[in-house]
Parts: structure tokens; sequence; C-alpha cells
């Protein structure tokens, strides 16, 4: 028997991006689970077997690898196009409106990404509930717990997400039932979610991430695995950005992950190179992979690729490549000055890149400024870095209860040493709101082009002071459709969800 899995605004087959002119579905193959329908009789078998057990783990894997467009060029839409890091690289309005801040129910990249979500947390679900009674003998408890701790490490990665962009979102744990006369009041909300509040979202994700850190595998050089490295870099997130902090957790899980040996690459520039000429046909694998700094990657081996590069910038393999259209994301010129500020030419020459093209809707066409940290189609794309986290043990030392400004100092000095750029000043050391505007701009020019920045705004109050800021100093800048309040600070749910749910409810100012 099958029933159907109502998640809010479910994914729509017919979904495609068009503005320019790519044709992209992120769930390629039309399955049951691409519809929302899981089968589902009273005390079903979901997994026959191992086999079957491995194939599902594998297809979340497979999932989180191929789903680029939310993963990757939706988060950088918000987290750099949304704030004073990027332009609208095109006219369209999916690209337009979340740099205009013109958010409404049916922006497509918000819709898309709200969808993509639920419908992998349901995946996630499945498995995690599937797999405790997998009907092989052959598979030991330690084994089934180490296939539910990686599920779970997903699940939490995406309600994170989801919690920072929409606030209060559905929690779904278990797998609705059948619905019969006797149980359809009980199961109507499970068919029709409600919104958990933040703080509830919040401790189910510290839920599963420490059942998983128990269980899930160790990293062992293997950064495309959800390991027990990747649960503790999401805790440090999740405790620093949670509404009630606690920056102790955070501090302890960045020194766990210390000790276990992860460091800066001494080049910044090793993240991101790639291994070849430049221009025209060759194999440009990264120079390197699974890195001392990486914590999650994602690989795209030479005979695969992805899209990436092409949505960015310049694909370096295959020099003329999806180039005769403007791309989405382009570096603002407040970014640029704000490299050119603190005289940081080496993270800008890995951030920025300058081509001629054929438009010029920022920048002169005969020097035109590109992304460049995703500059190949096999490129890796990173989902977590030992510097991120680095950074954020420095807010915790600066925004904690036991403050050490000079603990905090002692890491973006450490930070900025490998970039080439000057120690801080003791101006910025002296006080606790000098050192917190030193901390947010590295936290900039670090993780610049990498979805971080809009996100970092939210989490420390400066959305509103920052992009007026833009809009007085960057000519280059739209102008703003809704001025920036508190109610800019979470992005609005889908209209089509509002419609089909009715137990959710509009964030504020939408």
């Amino acid at each position: 028997m099958k029933y159907q899995y109502i998640i809010s605004g479910m994914l729509s087959l017919s979904l495609a991006l068009t503005s320019c002119g790519l044709d992209y579905e992120p769930v390629s193959d039309y399955s049951d689970v691409t519809e929302g329908v899981i089968d589902n009789k009273e005390d079903e078998i979901v997994y026959q077997n191992r086999a079957d057990a491995e194939s599902a783990l594998t297809a979340l894997y497979e999932d989180f690898k191929g789903n680029q467009n939310q993963l990757q060029l939706d988060y950088l839409l918000i987290g750099d196009v949304h704030s004073d890091n990027a332009y609208a690289g095109t006219t369209g309005s999916e690209v337009v409106d979340p740099a205009t801040n013109d958010l409404n129910g049916t922006t497509l990249c918000v819709n898309r990404d709200w969808n993509y979500y639920m419908l992998q947390a349901a995946k996630c679900t499945k498995f995690i509930v599937g797999v405790e009674s997998v009907a092989d003998n052959s598979l030991t408890t330690d084994e089934i717990n180490t296939m539910r701790a990686q599920a779970e490490i997903l699940r939490a990665f995406i309600w994170f997400r989801m919690v920072r962009m929409w606030g209060n979102i559905p929690i779904v744990t278990t797998i609705p039932k059948d619905i019969t006369s006797e149980n359809i009041a009980e199961s109507y909300e499970s068919y029709f979610p409600a919104q958990n509040t933040e703080a509830e979202a919040y401790q189910y994700i510290l839920k599963d991430l420490e059942d998983a850190i128990k269980y899930a595998p160790e990293g062992n050089g293997d950064k495309t695995r959800f390991s027990k490295d990747v649960a503790r870099a999401i805790l440090a997130k999740v405790y620093a950005e949670r509404p009630v902090r606690d920056y102790e957790k955070v501090i302890q899980y960045v020194d766990e992950l210390t000790a276990r040996g992860y460091a800066l690459c001494p080049e910044y520039g090793d993240l991101f190179n790639i291994d070849g000429a430049v221009k025209d046909g060759f194999s440009a694998t990264p120079l390197y992979t699974n890195t001392v700094e990486s914590i999650l990657e994602v690989h795209y081996p030479v005979g695969s690729g992805n899209w990436a590069s092409w949505m960015y910038g310049r694909c370096l393999e295959d020099w003329d490549n999806s180039f005769s259209w403007a791309k989405w994301i382009t570096p603002s010129r407040d970014l640029l000055s704000a490299f050119d500020k603190e005289g940081d030419t080496k993270r800008k020459e890995q951030t920025v890149v300058y081509y001629e093209c054929a438009w010029s809707n920022y920048y002169p066409s005969d020097n035109y400024a590109f992304m460049y940290k995703v500059r190949s189609g096999y490129s890796n794309v990173f989902f977590l870095r030992y510097d991120d986290l680095l950074l954020l043990k420095a807010e915790a030392l600066i925004n904690g209860e036991n403050v050490d400004l000079e603990g905090a100092a002692a890491i973006i000095n450490q930070i900025r040493e490998r970039a080439g750029v000057a120690k801080l000043t003791s101006a910025e050391k002296s006080n606790k709101e000098s050192m917190l505007k030193a901390y947010v701009n590295e936290r900039r020019l670090e993780l610049a082009c990498e979805g971080e920045r809009w996100y970092d705004l939210v989490r420390l109050g400066l959305v509103e002071e920052a992009m007026e800021a833009a809009q007085r100093n960057d000519p280059g800048r739209l102008p703003i459709a809704v001025p920036y309040t508190a109610n800019s600070y979470l992005l609005p749910i889908p209209q089509d969800v509002l419609d089909t749910n009715p137990n959710v409810v509009q964030n504020p100012g939408y």
C-alpha cells in the first residue's frame, strides 16, 4: 500500500532553472521519493537486507553530492548576494530579489530550497527509522548504529540550514502511517506538520548530533563522509547560532577538532588551486583533496564533474563552455575594497578573477570580476572547513562569558599570517568592540563567496548596519526594494507551503 507523505510545498518535477538557459533538475531520477510517496505497510521491513540498507545510505550521499542547486548555488545567493559581498550577476528576479531584499513567498530560490531540504530530511528520517529493523542478521548492532549516525548528521546539517533560513520549521522524525477512519485525527498533523519553534528545532538538531557523535565513523582522512568530526563541527556552529548561545561548547568542539589534527593549510590557495595549465581541455583536478583544513567536502573527479564553475565564472578545463551569459554571483566593489583596505592580495586573488566577457552589468566587459573559488568542474566543494570553526572560537572568546581578547587576537593573527596580512594593531585589540569589528571583517575576507557572510551578519545583529553602509559606499549595488529590518533576518515561507499546509505560519514582515 502507498501513502501520500505530504511535505509542505513538495518539489515540482517541472522545476528547472531557466533564467540563464540552465536546464537542471536537482532530483534527476523519477521515483516514489521525488513525489513524496513512501511504502508504508504496518510493521513493514523497509530494508530487507544489508545491500538494501547500504544502497539507501549511498543514495543519501549521492543526493548530497548531486544537488548542487540548493547546497551550493542558492546558499551563495542568500549568503553573498543577499549580503554586501556580491551583486546579482544577471537580471532575472531569481537572482535580483535576494540582492534587493525583495524576497517573498513566490521567490524561486526560497521555494526550491524549502522543498529540497524538507525532502532530504524526509529521506534521512526514512533511513533512520528503517535501518533499525533491517531484516538481515549479518548486520551487527554496531554497523546499524554507524549507518544511522551518518544519516543523523546529514539530517542535522539540513535542519541547521533550514532553521538559519526560516527560524520556525516543521521537524518530522517519524514515518506517518496510512490514514484510516480510525486514526485520521491523530495522523493529520503527521501529514500537515506544524512548525516547531527555533529553540525546539535546535534541540532536535543537538539530539541527532549527540547520538551521531557516539557512533559515526572516524574521519580517517576521508573528508567526504559524515564522520564524528563533521558532527563536532556542526555542533560548534549550532552552539554559536542557537537562540541561547553556549560559547563554551563552541570552544570545546573546536578544541576537539584541533586535538584531532585539524589545522590551517600552509597556503590559502591550497584549498582552491587546480593541477594543470589554465585553459582548454586539461584534466583540472584539485591540487589537494582531503587537506588538513577540510572537515567536509565533495569531490568531482575527472569524468564526473559539476556545473558550479560555469554558474560562477569560467570553467578552466573548458575555457569557452557556458561562457556566453552573465553569471549569477558577481563579487561586489564593497568586497574588493575590503580586501584592498587590508592589503590582502593573496585571498583576493583566490576569491576574484578578471576576464573579458560579452556583458557589462557591473564592470567593464574587458575587465569583468568573477568569483574564483570554484574554478573547475572538478574542483572540490567545501561544506565545513577548520578556518571557519577556528574563527568561531575567536568569536566565543570575544562574546562568551570568559572574555579573552588576547586569545581571540592570536587566532585572528594566525589566520592573517597565512594570508600575508599584518597582525591586528594595538588599537584593534584594545577593547571588545574593536575586536568584534576586526573579527567580523576577518571572517568576511577569509570566507568570501562561500555563503557565510549573511549568516554572520544575522547572528551578530549587523544586517542593517552593513547593508546601509553598502548602499552608501558601493556605487555598483542595485537599489534595495525593501528596507532591511529585524524582519529581514529570516526568509519568507513559500506561498505554496502556506496554501498546502494550514498549520504553517508565515514569518513576520512578509
